[in-house]
């Protein structure tokens, strides 16, 4: 949002709940809407909006409604996920075998409302076939970091960090790539993509890949945290033992050059260079929240306890002979 104020737009923000101090830190408006409700949209986009941001749209329903609306809204910028990739086996993330990078010209999985990615691609055939009846810019991002992150991967490592914890035990000897999208970089394709209408589908990536291994490592360079690698060869071998929020068997890096090439993107962060805002966050989330998990979303999201140190100790303690 921040990157559209400054660009000159008059933004407002739209949610069922409101954020508090930082909208109007940013020169935002904010409206309550519930997204479900049919009259709340069309109330705040009163006669007419230049473009749509939508974060939220996840099934057919939400395509129609904005399609419904069309005629209220100049361009719609719709975050999907580069969870819509198929391998050509039809195999989603986590277990599919990918390109290295994956083009926006690679398939998706089959759209339909079972499902966050299959709803995701779902919304995005919807809009894209409109056409011309409401142009549409599709962003698929993947590992999405920053500050304020709703699910923070970072908090893997940091949390580790900040208990002490002397070893980083990693699955697939630390090689797993999972793309990573710095909130920065999302935004300036936002940015770009508002001020250039037309139906796309482009991929958000930040310029590397970074393995888990040097997603570790940056990450406690920034707390300067000394830990031990200890690389296991494949996958865990008692689960979630080395598993970390990046961990895939194959490797899942995106293709950014049509974005480039549509749009002019050119990143404004690199992952490690973005890396001491998000680790700042997170510690004081860990200073305001003490007693526990500061961000149990991360657990619960991936229905894993990486924070299971008993059971690494007890690995780690094993005799090796």
């Amino acid at each position: 949002m921040p990157a559209l104020v400054r660009d000159g737009w008059r933004v407002r923000a739209a949610s069922r709940t409101l954020g508090g101090d930082w909208p109007r830190a940013w020169g935002v408006a904010e409206i309550r809407v519930d997204r479900d409700d049919d009259a709340q949209l069309a109330a705040a986009l009163g006669d007419g909006v230049d473009v749509v941001v939508d974060v939220v749209a996840y099934r057919t329903a939400h395509a129609a409604q904005l399609l419904t609306l069309a005629d209220r809204i100049g361009s719609v910028v719709l975050i999907s996920s580069a969870g819509v990739y198929a391998d050509e086996a039809g195999r989603g993330l986590g277990a599919g075998r990918f390109p290295v990078p994956i083009p926006e010209s690679q398939r998706t999985v089959a759209p339909s409302d079972d499902g966050y990615a299959p709803g995701k691609a779902a919304v995005e055939r919807t809009l894209i076939d409109a056409g011309d009846a409401l142009p549409t810019t599709v962003l698929r991002p993947a590992a999405i970091h920053g500050p304020h992150s709703p699910l923070p991967r970072e908090w893997h490592f940091v949390r580790r960090a900040l208990d002490g914890r002397r070893h980083r035990v990693l699955a697939h000897r630390g090689e797993s790539r999972f793309q990573t999208t710095a909130a920065a970089n999302l935004a300036e394709l936002v940015r770009l993509a508002a001020a250039r209408p037309g139906t796309r589908a482009l991929n958000a990536a930040d310029p590397e890949a970074p393995t888990v291994r040097e997603i570790g490592a940056a990450l406690h360079a920034v707390l300067g945290h000394d830990a031990e690698e200890v690389l296991i060869d494949g996958p865990s071998p008692a689960p979630p033992l080395g598993d970390t929020p990046w961990s895939v068997a194959e490797p899942f890096v995106l293709d950014a050059s049509a974005a480039a090439r549509e749009l002019g993107y050119r990143p404004v962060t690199g992952y490690a260079e973005s890396l001491p805002a998000t680790v700042e966050w997170l510690v004081a989330g860990a200073r305001a929240r003490p007693g526990g998990d500061a961000f149990p979303r991360l657990v619960e999201a991936h229905q894993t306890d990486f924070f299971d140190y008993a059971a690494e100790d007890a690995w780690l303690a094993r005799p090796t002979s």
